[in-house]
């Protein structure tokens, strides 16, 4: 059976009944999503449990951070800080189009037994077989990819590809041409391939200044998109995980995440 047909909705991080701050969310916000001429940006990364604000801790971001660039050429980050609530970072935007700023984590892990000896490997997914014997007793093999990010654009927006790993969003609507009023399509792609029945959730940001989150859930369809009207300019942040089997000789269960924050312009 085909991967994305074998995937299983699994349960989000937070109930929607639930108070936020039950729940910790990590999460980027650029200075600017909408730039008229090359310039900077300044990025917060931090995890909390009232979007956009920092309450808990800042975000590592050393080692999985990248900034990429319309051509696809990635961008250092430059003055990059990290404090006790949040870690800030400058990214220089020298040419017209859209960068893509976020974190990328990827993980697989193995055990089997040998014997009465219980083995594990930890590596990248194309070594897998290399690693691990073909027919290990009881393997179970576990892989976790999940992505952060958010858009700037300076001048004309520009087209936005995929990877082709894991959880993705793939715009029909740009992310930086988004207004209040107006309704925008987002399509979501697992391995490259449309995420049909994937749970989106939408929230506004300023959770602290409100009783209720007032979180709206989304279900993609047959193309993996989902339509939403903005009801007011401001941040948002959007969130899928997907859990489930891939089937096949190297069953590997696999929970996959995406977050985005977008910036709802006035018209």
């Amino acid at each position: 059976m085909n991967l994305r047909h074998r995937f299983v909705l699994s349960a989000l991080a937070f109930a929607a009944a639930a108070p936020l701050a039950q729940a910790h969310e990590s999460w980027l916000i650029p200075s600017s999503t909408v730039l008229s001429s090359a310039g900077y940006i300044t990025v917060d990364a931090a995890v909390s449990n009232d979007l956009f604000h920092f309450t808990y801790r800042p975000m590592r971001v050393q080692d999985n951070l990248f900034i990429t660039a319309p051509d696809g050429s990635r961008i250092e980050p430059e003055n990059m800080v990290q404090g006790q609530l949040r870690t800030v970072f400058d990214a220089k935007l020298p040419v017209a189009g859209t960068y893509r700023v976020g974190l990328f984590n990827a993980s697989l892990m193995a055990s089997w037994k040998e014997g009465s000896e219980t083995k594990r490997w930890r590596g990248p997914r194309a070594e897998l077989e290399r690693n691990v014997p073909a027919g290990a007793a009881e393997l179970v093999v576990r892989e976790g990819v999940s992505r952060i990010e958010t858009f700037a654009t300076v001048g004309n927006p520009s087209a936005l590809k995929p990877s082709g790993q894991g959880l993705e969003m793939v715009p029909v609507t740009h992310p930086n041409d988004l207004y209040d009023g107006e309704a925008a399509t987002l399509a979501f792609v697992i391995d490259g391939k449309p995420a049909a029945g994937v749970e989106v959730n939408v929230m506004a940001g300023g959770t602290r200044y409100r009783d209720q989150l007032e979180k709206q859930k989304l279900v993609t369809d047959a193309q993996g998109r989902i339509t939403y009207t903005w009801p007011a300019p401001g941040l948002y942040y959007l969130n899928a995980i997907v859990s489930g089997a891939t089937g096949g000789e190297q069953n590997i269960e696999r929970r996959l995440a995406y977050t985005a924050t977008l910036e709802v312009l006035p018209q």
